[in-house]
């Protein structure tokens, strides 16, 4: 039993749960870095030399890229702290959000992949496929996972 006003955790962070949130942090906080501190590197270069996806969707804008970086950072400071503390409701709500900024990002991509050297379309696809497929399935999955009740 918890006391009046004191909150009870639902626990959904299973390993499975916790290292899926680990990888989406780690995709997010390379992005994120590169594209905040080095913008006309991570334009020119993003995600390997040879490669530049970012800059076969010119012009280059660094206020732009920067906010990417930005924005990228937040999202991986959420999912670390689901990650850290896989309660149920911060879970999903940081799980929405994630798909929230994903999604629309790799509809946009997946439909100008004009220009794009075939191995780097595909490459680019499998990316934003496999993001999105490890989003989705932890957000099913924790809210289908039975819960561990305890109160902190």
């Amino acid at each position: 039993m918890t006391a009046v006003g004191e909150a009870r955790r639902v626990e959904v962070g299973g390993l499975a749960v916790r290292a899926g949130l680990w990888f989406l942090a780690l995709t997010e906080v390379a992005v994120g870095m590169w594209a905040l501190f080095a913008p006309a590197g991570f334009y020119a270069g993003f995600p390997a030399p040879g490669h530049p996806w970012v800059s076969l969707l010119p012009p280059y804008n660094e206020h732009l890229v920067r906010d990417v970086g930005a924005l990228s950072l937040a999202l991986t400071v959420a999912l670390v702290g689901a990650a850290l503390r896989p309660e149920r409701r911060l879970t999903v709500v940081v799980l929405l959000a994630f798909l929230t900024a994903t999604v629309p990002h790799a509809i946009f991509h997946s439909l100008h992949l004009h220009g794009f050297p075939a191995v780097d379309a595909v490459a680019q696809t499998v990316g934003f496929a496999l993001q999105l497929g490890v989003g989705l399935a932890l957000l099913v999955g924790v809210s289908r996972r039975r819960v561990v009740h305890s109160s902190e």
